[in-house]
């Protein structure tokens, strides 16, 4: 598992697997979110086989498939909610973390500057800089 911190309380990951939950909970993560489409992944790997597992360790695990397609401002809405509601921190996870960091990064447009939003997801390993301009006009709108 490659758990990257994006915040104080958001992490990122790319996939993970059901005997992950022991760590995630040992690292101090309270509420995992899938934003994987299960079309993506074996069913050893589809969001109710992980959802049991972290459920079992005693993790909050929440479901938001994201794809191009479906990174609607409702869904950067609900993916902030689940994120910011959390009682402590949260591991959102994908193919590789970018899509978990894209959405963070649209969600934290109001609130941060693009600078602070792309320094934050570089510091996590992830190039944001073409996302700027959305940024920038999310932070106006």
């Amino acid at each position: 598992m490659d758990m990257r911190q994006i915040s104080p309380t958001y992490f990122v990951s790319p996939q993970i697997a059901p005997e992950d939950a022991g760590a995630i909970k040992a690292a101090g993560i309270v509420r995992v979110i899938c934003n994987r489409p299960d079309a993506e992944v074996p069913p050893g790997l589809q969001a109710d086989a992980v959802g049991d597992a972290m459920r079992a360790a005693g993790l909050e695990f929440e479901v938001l498939p994201i794809t191009h397609q479906t990174m609607t401002p409702e869904n950067i809405a609900r993916q902030t909610e689940l994120a910011t509601q959390a009682t402590g921190p949260v591991l959102a996870y994908c193919a590789s973390g970018t899509r978990c960091t894209v959405v963070w990064a649209l969600g934290q447009a109001p609130q941060q500057s693009a600078d602070a939003i792309l320094q934050a997801a570089a510091a996590g390993g992830y190039d944001l800089s073409g996302l700027r301009p959305t940024i920038e006009a999310l932070s106006r709108g």
